[in-house]
């Protein structure tokens, strides 16, 4: 069992829109990004999606809805199948937890996209 230090770990981060595995139970990944400006639309078709803002601000866009605004110590679980797309108003850090295996652009394919995270330090 180790323990991770969420400002030693997102201090590691240096890339936006990057997450690093930092922990994983009962098939669960947690993770962490640093994000800035916007992300891709996407969707999971199999997973829900948990964004818990640390830092800043970040905004999640969904089609055809109202978008919801995350400001620190707050968090949405985006459903699955639900198209979405995180922004960030400027810079957020954020926790993710989703199931283990669950790539980053869903179905979507990019330069962003991360078939396996980094493992954190911190």
């Amino acid at each position: 069992m180790e323990k991770v230090s969420l400002a030693d770990a997102f201090e590691a981060i240096d890339e936006r829109w990057n997450p690093h595995l930092a922990g994983e139970l009962n098939g669960q990944a947690v993770k962490l990004a640093k994000a800035e400006g916007e992300f891709v639309w996407h969707s999971h078709a199999d997973a829900d999606e948990l964004f818990l803002v640390t830092e800043g601000r970040l905004r999640i866009e969904f089609r055809g809805d109202d978008d919801a605004v995350l400001e620190a110590g707050e968090l949405i679980v985006v459903s699955r199948g639900t198209e979405h797309r995180p922004v960030a108003e400027p810079e957020a850090h954020m926790l993710l937890f989703e199931p283990a295996g669950t790539r980053n652009t869903g179905d979507v394919e990019s330069e962003l996209t991360r078939e396996e995270p980094e493992r954190v330090d911190g």
